[in-house]
């Protein structure tokens, strides 16, 4: 979705696979420094570029590590061919998981000549970057995290310090204790040497800028209701629309709330927007300058009115379900998401007895000539393309009467300018990540803003991913839908021929969402359990490192803290003969957790990564804050870091290494 302007040419192609396939690699970089003129633009998806002067190059040097002595070596004649699936160890972690037609077998004639295992037991490798001051810190700060009364009062105690000790001894507290546990400094040159030293033990860094606002309940509040909330609602002007669950509510205004392990940004003005992106813009270059295949966090609700998500997202996915709707007519309800395909005959038979009328059914006019007769949930997204204006985009079908209606009746030209405004931050964000040989992580958010963020997301790696993975979007497996999205982004990216890229996560939202979903009235969107998140975890990491095998142009980010996912990942590479130093499969974990699993993943050759987050001790507060919050739960859970810590000290003491340094 981009705009047109003199130095661009832009133009929306129906969503075809034929004409997919005609992509060329001459798709380009946008470039917003020309005006932009409402007479001149045209809303689209899919951007063509003509460009003049220097092509960008888009190959660089990935390091591989080498393999050390964490790494055990079995011969593959010692092993059963398994198929692409993963056997039946594979099943019965995903016993759920349907046989996919085209997507399994391809390495039974085949296998690896060499498995690689990791044992996340050997404290000695686990702890090689640490000093023994670092080890006796994390058992101090994990252990202070598993008392409630201090995490709960948190944020008092630490008020209370502060005048107690003053600001700089505070500071000085903090970065001695839970500041050095999980932030890596204040700024992109202090973080520079720990970002070297977890290189040089194998590990490498994705920078995360984590200043927050440290505002109160009631600005939180005013600041989401204002942003959030178009003008026509205010002034009530014609018929709503609007779904609850896509408006903003009030008692849930303040978003931090029963969020443990994200960060949040409250709209104030267009101006804070550019410096969030300005912001963002120095991590790249911070991430470019630190390391040589690093990545970069960001979060769309930075980069503009969050108003615009909320309409976005419940026009994506009051046209899904209208898709669903029409499939059920059809008798193919109750499929997979992929699998169903609407029948054009028997639907325009079916526009017509409604009386439909008008773009609603003329878009389907010429499509059975085009196509086989037939379109899916892909080819059915790209009819929402066709839009003039931003606020024409958001249009949804109305079935009683047969006819598109907007969501709003009134669009001011300040809220269609801010819906630019969002779009060519993004676009700058993304060509300077890609001028920096950086990657763009962009981190999910909750569900009533997340369609639209997942599908923007997908907009920019339809262009910058064409010969590079640049732009990843994260998935929350938590969620009941998680493996249709993937699924499908996958499936589009095969059509296009450009490179899918994605970070797994479970969540960080569900106890918000729950509450949320619970008291405005709407279907709760988390999975029941942990168990059943784990099992939709394995089985979109499955789906991706199938596809990874098949054609090696995908990319996923296993971000997780849980061991048995992570050995399920190894396990599944080595069955499918995909190769650490690919750099196709990597890790990601928290700094200052998990060390025990990220340091001896990257010291046996696999790409790991530690989200890093940086900013002033006291703008980092309440990511601290949220940290403890998690850490609480985190470290009540599983007691296994805290006692291979302590072992590793009885080791050092034991052998005389108490004053150990790491040398690199």
């Amino acid at each position: 979705m981009f705009l047109k302007s003199p130095t661009a040419t832009y133009a929306i192609e129906k969503l075809s696979s034929n004409k997919r396939a005609q992509r060329t690699p001459t798709d380009g970089l946008c470039n917003f420094t020309a005006p932009l003129t409402s007479t001149s633009s045209k809303l689209m998806f899919y951007v063509k570029t003509a460009r003049a002067g220097t092509e960008i190059p888009l190959k660089w040097l990935l390091s591989s590590r080498r393999l050390q002595s964490t790494v055990t070596r079995t011969s593959a004649t010692q092993r059963d061919n398994v198929s692409s699936r993963g056997g039946a160890e594979h099943d019965s972690v995903c016993s759920e998981c349907p046989e996919q037609p085209g997507r399994g077998g391809r390495h039974d004639s085949t296998t690896a000549a060499n498995e690689i295992s990791v044992d996340f037991d050997q404290t000695r490798e686990a702890y090689k970057s640490k000093d023994s001051l670092e080890l006796l810190r994390s058992l101090v700060v994990f252990k202070l995290c598993s008392y409630d009364f201090l995490v709960d009062k948190n944020k008092e105690i630490m008020d209370l310090g502060k005048k107690i000790l003053g600001q700089r001894a505070f500071d000085q507290f903090m970065k001695m204790t839970f500041y050095g546990q999980f932030v890596a400094g204040e700024d992109h040159r202090t973080i520079r040497p720990l970002i070297q030293k977890n290189q040089a033990f194998g590990v490498g860094s994705v920078l995360d800028y984590s200043v927050e606002e440290d505002i109160s309940q009631e600005e939180a509040v005013q600041k989401e209701m204002d942003s959030c909330v178009a003008t026509a609602e205010k002034e009530r002007i014609g018929e709503d629309h609007r779904e609850e669950k896509y408006k903003a509510h009030k008692q849930f205004g303040d978003h931090r709330g029963g969020v443990t392990g994200a960060r949040t940004y409250f709209y104030a003005d267009e101006a804070k927007c550019d410096q969030h992106m300005e912001t963002f813009l120095k991590c790249i270059k911070a991430s470019g300058g630190s390391s040589v295949d690093g990545f970069s966090a960001i979060k769309m609700t930075a980069l503009g009115r969050p108003q615009f998500l909320l309409q976005f997202s419940e026009v994506l996915v009051k046209w899904r379900r209208f898709f669903t709707f029409l499939a059920s007519q059809q008798g193919k309800d109750g499929m997979q998401a992929l699998e169903q395909r609407l029948e054009l005959k028997q639907l325009q038979e079916f526009l017509t007895k409604l009386g439909a009328k008008g773009d609603f059914c003329g878009w389907f006019t010429g499509r059975k000539d085009e196509t086989s007769g037939t379109i899916d949930m892909i080819d059915w997204n790209s009819l929402i393309d066709d839009r003039t204006k931003i606020s024409d985009l958001l249009v949804v079908p109305n079935v009683k009467q047969g006819v598109l209606e907007p969501l709003l009746e009134k669009f001011t030209v300040e809220e269609e300018q801010q819906m630019k405004r969002m779009l060519q931050r993004m676009d700058i964000l993304a060509k300077h990540a890609l001028e920096n040989g950086v990657r763009l992580m962009v981190d999910a958010e909750q569900t009533y803003f997340q369609p639209a963020i997942s599908r923007l997301t997908l907009e920019m790696q339809r262009i910058y991913n064409r010969e590079k993975p640049v732009i990843f979007n994260t998935y929350q497996c938590y969620l009941k839908e998680a493996y249709d999205n993937v699924t499908m982004d996958v499936e589009l990216s095969r059509r296009e021929g450009w490179h899918f890229a994605a970070k797994l996560v479970r969540g960080a939202y569900m106890y918000q969402e729950r509450e949320r979903a619970k008291e405005i009235g709407y279907e709760d969107p988390i999975n029941p359990d942990y168990e059943s998140t784990n099992r939709m975890y394995h089985r979109c990491l499955d789906y991706v490192l199938d596809e990874i095998a098949l054609n090696r142009n995908a990319n996923v980010m296993v971000a997780s803290h849980n061991e048995d996912t992570v050995k399920h990942t190894i396990r599944r590479m080595n069955e499918l003969g995909l190769f650490p130093t690919e750099n196709k499969v990597y890790f990601g974990q928290l700094l200052g957790m998990c060390d025990q699993i990220s340091f001896p993943l990257g010291q046996a050759g696999f790409p790991v990564y530690k989200y890093v987050p940086y900013g002033p001790v006291n703008e980092v507060m309440p990511y601290l804050s949220r940290r403890a919050q998690e850490n609480r739960g985190f470290m009540k859970g599983a007691q296994k870091e805290r006692e291979l810590l302590w072992k590793e000290l009885k080791r050092r003491l034991a052998s005389g290494e108490i004053l150990y340094r790491p040398v690199y």
